[in-house]
């Protein structure tokens, strides 16, 4: 479980965003985050059970709370949450999920948010060739339910070889394929958020099944390299 001293902590770090009031609180900060690493570790082994995590612990998977000011006109030297990714074994399983520990904006997110452009060229093939594939899958009830339409920037126009009246063109227009569920603080300490996240995750796996399959092949359906 995420505990409330965790949240309170983050509440108090984000109206106290300095070095000396963070020193002073260093232990509140240690123990905060040894409640997350516990809870990511649990979150892994969960996962492991139905997906292959290639990242193998917490310590691996959270960012570090020291903000880099250095290019930043946000010159906080704390961000106020905890967060982190797991990474999918590649190059066999495509896609990643993310998750922000953050008093009032918890939330996780999965998906494809910077494709190289090769692959971008060749999902977007993919789309051009079976747009019906992908329309079912992305309405399919488990998506739909624990995220609701996928999210991404768009090109402003029609991507290079397409025409504007592709049956497909609002999916074509995608160059990031995102999808994001929110938390409350309620959710975040119930007892089930474990569940919750673990399952949530586990919904979009049709999605990034489809993908690897598709990343994984030609246009002929001939596995790469």
């Amino acid at each position: 479980m995420i505990k409330k001293t965790t949240l309170d902590f983050l509440k108090k770090l984000s109206a106290n965003n300095d070095r000396d009031w963070f020193l002073q609180h260093k232990v509140q900060y240690d123990r905060a985050k040894e409640n997350a690493e516990d809870f990511v570790d649990a979150l892994i082994t969960k996962m492991n059970q139905h997906d292959d995590i290639e990242t193998p612990s917490a310590k691996k998977s959270l960012y570090r709370i020291y903000n880099d000011v250095r290019f930043s006109k946000d010159k906080s030297p704390y961000s106020p949450r905890f967060a982190g990714y797991l990474k999918r074994r590649k190059p066999a399983l495509r896609g990643g999920y993310y998750f922000w520990i953050r008093p009032g904006g918890s939330r996780i997110g999965c998906g494809f948010i910077y494709p190289v452009g090769m692959d971008l060229q060749r999902i977007r093939q993919d789309i051009d060739l079976n747009y019906e594939d992908w329309y079912k899958l992305l309405k399919s009830k488990s998506i739909v339910r624990n995220y609701g339409a996928m999210q991404g920037d768009k090109v402003a126009t029609v991507p290079r070889g397409f025409q504007k009246d592709h049956p497909a063109i609002d999916l074509l227009r995608f160059k990031q394929f995102w999808f994001e569920k929110n938390f409350t603080d309620r959710d975040v300490l119930a007892d089930n958020f474990l569940h919750e996240v673990n399952s949530s995750f586990k919904a979009i796996r049709p999605f990034f099944n489809y993908m690897s399959d598709v990343l994984g092949t030609n246009a002929n359906g001939e596995p790469l390299g």
